[in-house]
């Protein structure tokens, strides 16, 4: 088997999909072989997700599907895996991407807020395992989307960094209570990359995250980081 389609056979869950980051992994798992399952949450994002779906059937003639639903509502995970059950049959591969950013100082941030950030950066990852795990096969792929803002400060960044440190704490554990029949859970950090999310942080933020980036002093791009999702959901990353 090629390496360019070491994912046949597979289906793959990617939340926020339909944009940036999310869709580029969607788009580059497909492009190895597997189904995709691409979530999104409001009627904007519709279009570029119906897209994302007709660009995957054609150019790749692979398969793909999209949900959409809210993440911040508990109900959401069940949801897109009876969805996908009922598409492809089984789940492979879960990469929970689907994020929002905060630009609050610490003295700026509500329990609204607090609740917003965390119900969708942390809750829904939790919730997405445990809807898949009873359908998943093994060996699973779990791969969750963090940043580097886990374990460095930006200023009036507070919310989304202690969600993102929350995540990589799940991602630690849940590799090792997961790990017994070979699946295993990783986390992907990256720091700044051209998207829309990184659009809407200040500059001020973005610039001394570009100039300690070793290579180019630059941001980085989507396949970048899809590159390495899709290492991490192959068969090449079984001790990873």
């Amino acid at each position: 088997m090629t390496p360019a389609q070491a994912l046949d056979g597979k289906v793959a869950i990617v939340t926020g999909a339909s944009r940036g980051i999310g869709e580029q992994i969607a788009y580059d798992l497909a492009s190895r072989g597997a189904k995709v399952v691409i979530t999104y949450s409001s009627d904007r994002s519709k279009p570029t997700a119906d897209a994302l779906i007709q660009r995957i059937k054609t150019d790749l003639q692979s398969d793909a599907i999209g949900v959409q639903c809210d993440l911040k509502q508990p109900s959401s995970p069940k949801h897109i895996v009876d969805a996908t059950l009922q598409a492809f049959g089984q789940v492979d591969i879960l990469v929970n991407n689907a994020a929002a950013i905060s630009d609050k100082w610490c003295h700026e941030i509500t329990p609204d807020h607090f609740s917003e950030i965390f119900d969708l950066n942390v809750r829904a990852p939790l919730l997405m395992l445990q809807a898949c795990l009873p359908h998943m096969r093994r060996p699973g792929r779990i791969i969750n989307i963090s940043s580097v803002a886990a374990r460095r400060g930006y200023q009036g960044t507070g919310a989304y960094a202690a969600s993102k440190s929350a995540l990589e704490g799940f991602t630690r554990n849940w590799a090792m209570e997961l790990g017994k029949d070979g699946t295993t859970v990783n986390a992907v950090n990256p720091g700044p990359v051209e998207s829309e999310m990184l659009d809407q942080v200040d500059p001020a933020i973005v610039q001394p995250q570009k100039d300690v980036t070793p290579v180019q002093k630059r941001a980085g791009t989507t396949v970048e980081i899809a590159n390495i999702v899709a290492f991490l959901a192959g068969p090449e990353s079984s001790w990873e």
